[in-house]
C-alpha cells in the first residue's frame, strides 16, 4: 500500500505541475487567439499561419528537452552527478543554437517562410509581422525549457510553474494593453500581440533561471561539463539525433497540413486555426502524465528496475486513457460554445465545430502515443524506434492521405482533417507491439 501511495504521489508531483505549466504556456497561444479573434479572419489565419511555423522550433525543441529528460533521469537513478551536469550543459547549448538559427530565418525570411503557407497576401503580410517578432522569444525560450527539464528530473516541478502563473498573467495585460492600444499605448493589433509574448517569455526565462540556481545547488552541485568522450558521445548521439529526426519531420509534416488547409481556403484555414488553441489545451491537460512517464520510467531503468518500470507504465497508459477520454467527451459538449466566442462569418464557425468534433474522437488515440511514445519507450534511450514509428505514420500514411483528401477527392476540412488523423491508429498499433516486446528497457551505460 505504501508502495502504491508513493507511487501515485510521484506520479502526481511531476504530472500535475508540468501539466500545469503545459496549460498555462498553451494559455499564450489561448489569449491571443481570443483576442486576435476580434479582429476578423484574417488576422486569426496569419496568426494561426505565423505560430505553426514557431511550432517547428518548439517542436524541435521539446525533442531536445526530451533528450535531456532521459540522460538526466537515467543519471540521477544512477546517482551519477557528473553525467547529469555534461547532461544538461550539452543540451543547453544545442538548444541555444538551435533557437538562434530560427530566429536568423524569421527576422531575414519571414515573407518567403509564409508565400509556403497561403497564397492570401493580406494573410502572409499579418503572418509575417507576426513571425519576425515573434522569433525574438525564442532563445530565452530554449534556455527556460531546458532549466525547466532538469528541475522536473529534481522533483522540483512546481518552480518552472511558478514562473510561467507569472508570466501569463504578464502576457494576459500586456495582450489586452498592445492589441487594443490600452493605457496610452499605440493600437498595434497582431504585433502587439507578438510584443507581449515576447516579453512574457523573457520574464519566464529570467524567473526560471532564479528558480534553478536557488534550488539546484541544494540537490546537485553544478559542475561545467558539456564535452562527451568515447562511448559517450556515441551514446548521446544515438539518443538525441533520433528525437531530432523524429520530431523535424514530424513538425515538417504538421506544416505541410497547414500548407493544406491554407490551399484549400482561407475560411478553412480559419476554422481550423481557431481550434488550435482548444487541441492545444486538451493535449496539454495530459502532457504532465508523459513527462511523468519519462522521469518515473527513467530512473526505474537507470537503477535497473526493468519489472517495476513496465508495471509503472501500464498505469501510467491507463490514467491517461481515462482523462482523455473525459475531456474529449466535454470537448464535443462545449464545443459550439467555444466557437462562438470568435467574430467570424457563421460558415468558420461551423467548420470548426466540426474539426473539434473529429479532434475529440481521435484525442484518445493522440494521448496513448504522446505517453507511449514520447514518454515510456523513450526512456530507455531507445529514440530510434520513435523515429520510425512517427515517420511511417507521417509521411506514409498522414501526408499522402490529406493530399488525397483535400487535392483528389475535394472534401471539406473536418473530412480531411479525420483522415489524416488515422495516421495516430497506425502509431499506436506499432507502439503497443514493439512496448509488450520489452525492447525498449535498458539502462544507460
Amino acid at each position: 500500500m505504501d508502495n502504491k501511495k508513493s507511487f501515485y504521489k510521484n506520479v502526481a508531483g511531476i504530472a500535475l505541475p508540468v501539466t500545469l505549466q503545459s496549460l498555462l504556456q498553451s494559455s499564450f497561444g489561448v489569449i491571443d487567439q481570443l483576442m486576435i479573434g476580434k479582429l476578423g479572419s484574417n488576422s486569426i489565419a496569419g496568426v494561426g499561419l505565423g505560430a505553426k511555423f514557431s511550432s517547428m522550433y518548439s517542436v524541435l525543441l521539446s525533442a531536445i528537452a526530451a533528450a535531456t529528460g532521459i540522460m538526466v533521469s537515467q543519471y540521477i537513478g544512477q546517482k551519477n552527478d557528473k553525467e547529469v551536469n555534461r547532461s544538461f550543459f550539452s543540451n543547453l547549448f544545442i538548444a541555444a543554437g538551435l533557437s538562434i538559427i530560427f530566429s536568423i530565418l524569421c527576422l531575414v525570411f519571414p515573407e518567403y517562410i509564409m508565400h509556403f503557407y497561403t497564397k492570401d497576401s493580406v494573410t502572409k503580410q499579418i503572418a509575417a509581422g507576426y513571425l519576425r517578432i515573434i522569433s525574438i522569444s525564442y532563445l530565452p525560450l530554449a534556455a527556460s525549457t531546458i532549466c525547466a527539464t532538469l528541475m522536473r528530473c529534481l522533483d522540483t516541478a512546481k518552480y518552472p510553474l511558478y514562473a510561467s502563473i507569472i508570466s501569463v498573467i504578464l502576457n494576459t495585460l500586456l495582450n489586452y494593453i498592445l492589441i487594443f492600444g490600452k493605457a496610452g499605448m499605440p493600437e498595434m493589433g497582431v504585433k502587439g500581440a507578438a510584443v507581449a509574448t515576447v516579453v512574457s517569455q523573457s520574464a519566464s526565462f529570467i524567473l526560471t533561471f532564479y528558480f534553478m540556481v536557488k534550488v539546484t545547488l541544494k540537490k546537485i552541485k553544478p559542475v561545467f561539463l558539456w564535452r562527451f568522450n568515447g562511448e559517450r558521445k556515441k551514446q548521446y548521439i544515438s539518443i538525441l539525433f533520433p528525437v531530432i529526426i523524429c520530431e523535424f519531420f514530424w513538425s515538417f509534416g504538421e506544416n505541410i497540413y497547414t500548407a493544406v488547409y491554407g490551399n484549400i481556403g482561407t475560411k478553412p484555414c480559419a476554422a481550423m486555426t481557431l481550434t488550435i488553441p482548444v487541441q492545444t489545451l486538451l493535449i496539454g491537460a495530459l502532457s504532465g502524465l508523459s513527462q511523468a512517464a519519462g522521469i518515473i520510467i527513467g530512473k526505474s531503468l537507470g537503477n535497473k528496475e526493468y519489472d517495476m518500470a513496465y508495471k509503472k507504465s501500464k498505469k501510467l497508459m491507463f490514467y491517461g486513457l481515462y482523462g482523455s477520454v473525459l475531456l474529449s467527451i466535454l470537448l464535443i459538449l462545449l464545443g459550439k460554445s467555444y466557437v462562438n466566442i470568435y467574430n467570424v462569418e457563421q460558415e468558420v464557425k461551423e467548420m470548426g465545430f466540426h474539426i473539434l468534433v473529429v479532434f475529440a474522437l481521435v484525442s484518445p488515440v493522440k494521448v496513448q502515443n504522446m505517453i507511449l511514445g514520447g514518454g515510456i519507450i523513450r526512456s530507455g534511450g531507445k529514440t530510434s524506434y520513435i523515429m520510425c514509428i512517427d515517420f511511417i505514420g507521417t509521411w506514409l500514411f498522414g501526408v499522402p492521405l490529406s493530399c488525397l483528401g483535400a487535392f483528389i477527392l475535394k472534401l471539406e476540412i473536418p473530412y480531411v482533417y479525420f483522415l489524416l488523423s488515422l495516421e495516430e491508429c497506425v502509431r499506436l498499433v506499432i507502439s503497443i507491439i514493439l512496448f509488450k516486446k520489452k525492447l525498449w528497457m535498458e539502462s544507460l551505460e
